[in-house]
């Protein structure tokens, strides 16, 4: 189900959102025991849904999002759940402290202000380590709504995973390297990974201050960009997003959505230049066909763009990591620390020495940690040492400079629009196994701060999803959903999962 079509339906009176909200927490209650996506159900919704009825019935002002009802990752904070992060120790029922927020974080608050029905809190990996799966979460694993036997992506599996499999009209996802790229791909949805800046990103658990971002998960490639409407811009509570100042679209995230947006414009094509790893022979021949598909629309290719530009040689992997690049995360004990003292005076822990103090059993930075990355980057154990003091990020800076300057050189010596890769280089593994995701984008776009939205291309043969992502310039989030939603609309790729 659509964000249009429930509005359509609440406009006409074929349906309350009450009636609406109450069919959805059925078919929670009837399908989730066998996905695991859903980890905290709103005992609100049903009052809120009514809330939104009686505005409707009295003609009151309408919100963009009145009466939808949505689920949002369980990192980002919500007055009256606990905030877990995944992690045992950080939830009272798996032996750990609870960690409730006084307040809720910007974009749940704007949710809610849109007229948003809040289902629920999706599940995530401990401390949202992995774009992979949500295997070793206090909760369970969350499978796949595609297939329970591959990998759902990950962090924000669990959101994904509920809307994928309808138990959600859309849903908030978080990313710091790949968490809504990576699970929206692995389950056939549009989304958009933002501008870093241009959403707020306090009263979410950090792993990045300089690289968290917060972007929706939809069914289609318009809903995204409605969620985008009601999450974008400042707020006093997040002082970084006055950047978004004069780069949000006029008429708003939908008004460039057109059948026609990719005629004429030029699109760069993955190559080795941009990363010097190969697609799979079939990522290959899918990839093939969506170009085939991409001209049928107008769109000019330019094959290899990034080619002796030197930016595929600006990707370090963090050791032992064998692929992700992790620079600018060695702030995270001071981004803890902040996120703990924004909590409230009640919070259970208040500060990194207490959360470290609280947590010991499980140092997730020693060796063998989920973390356990994190002292190979400069300035991290500075940080650790007095994570009062922000660390100079010294490398991390110039690492977003470098592929910023290459970035922007190539798109304007190549005169591109924008590019269109493969969100994946391969077909999914098995969910329990020892391969993750082999993604294309996750570590440059994150690092250089640049926005992607994912769009649905078909599937492998094996029935794994194949996903494009189309990557821009800074703020260019308008367009780059424009683009996705002419290949949506002329492909229609996407298909509901038949549900296990």
């Amino acid at each position: 189900m659509t964000v249009e079509q429930v509005q359509d339906a609440l406009a006409k009176g074929a349906v309350t959102s009450e009636a609406l909200t109450q069919a959805f927490l059925d078919r929670i209650k009837q399908i989730d025991p066998r996905y695991n996506s859903i980890v905290f159900l709103n005992p609100d919704a049903l009052a809120d849904a009514r809330a939104s009825d009686q505005r409707h019935s009295a003609g009151k002002a309408i919100g963009p999002l009145d009466g939808v009802p949505v689920v949002v990752k369980e990192t980002l904070d919500m007055v009256g759940f606990p905030t877990t992060a995944g992690w045992t120790l950080l939830h009272s029922k798996t032996g750990g402290i609870d960690l409730m927020p006084a307040t809720d974080s910007p974009v749940v608050a704007r949710m809610k202000a849109a007229g948003a029905v809040i289902l629920g809190k999706t599940n995530v990996p401990s401390l949202s380590h992995t774009g992979s799966h949500a295997n070793d979460s206090w909760a369970g694993p969350t499978f796949n709504s595609v297939n329970r036997e591959l990998l759902p992506g990950g962090s924000s599996a669990g959101t994904a995973t509920a809307v994928g499999a309808s138990l959600a009209v859309l849903g908030l996802a978080e990313e710091t390297g790949g968490s809504i790229q990576n699970p929206a791909s692995a389950q056939g949805l549009p989304s958009v990974k933002p501008t870093f800046a241009l959403v707020p990103n306090v009263g979410v658990v950090p792993l990045s201050s300089n690289r968290d971002v917060v972007g929706p998960i939809a069914h289609c490639v318009r809903d995204v960009a409605l969620a985008l409407d009601v999450l974008a811009g400042y707020t006093a509570e997040d002082p970084k997003t006055i950047a978004s100042v004069g780069h949000r679209p006029k008429g708003g995230y939908t008004s460039r959505l057109s059948r026609d947006a990719l005629s004429g414009k030029r699109i760069g094509l993955y190559g080795l230049g941009w990363r010097s790893l190969p697609l799979s022979d079939e990522a290959t021949q899918l990839y093939r066909r969506a170009q085939d598909e991409l001209k049928q629309l107008g769109a000019v290719l330019v094959e290899d763009p990034f080619k002796d530009s030197g930016f595929a040689a600006l990707r370090q992997p963090t050791p032992p990591l064998p692929e992700f690049d992790a620079r600018g995360m060695e702030s995270v004990p001071y981004d803890l620390d902040q996120y703990l003292r924004r909590l409230g005076p009640d919070a259970a822990l208040k500060s990194f020495p207490e959360l470290a103090e609280a947590t010991k059993a499980q140092n997730p930075f020693a060796k063998g940690g989920v973390l356990e990355y994190m002292p190979s980057l400069p300035d991290f154990n500075a940080c650790l040492a007095d994570p009062t003091r922000p660390p100079r990020l010294t490398d991390f800076v110039a690492a977003r400079e470098a592929y910023l300057e290459i970035f922007n050189e190539v798109m304007d010596r190549e005169k591109l629009d924008a590019l269109i890769f493969p969100q994946m280089r391969s077909e999914l593994a098995p969910i329990f196994g020892s391969e993750p995701i082999r993604e294309t984008t996750v570590c440059e776009i994150n690092i250089a701060g640049l926005p992607g939205a994912t769009v649905p291309a078909g599937y492998y043969a094996s029935g794994s999803p194949f996903c494009l992502i189309v990557v821009g310039r800074l703020w260019s989030e308008a367009d780059l959903l424009a683009y996705a939603y002419a290949y949506e609309q002329a492909t229609r790729h996407r298909r509901a999962p038949v549900l296990d």
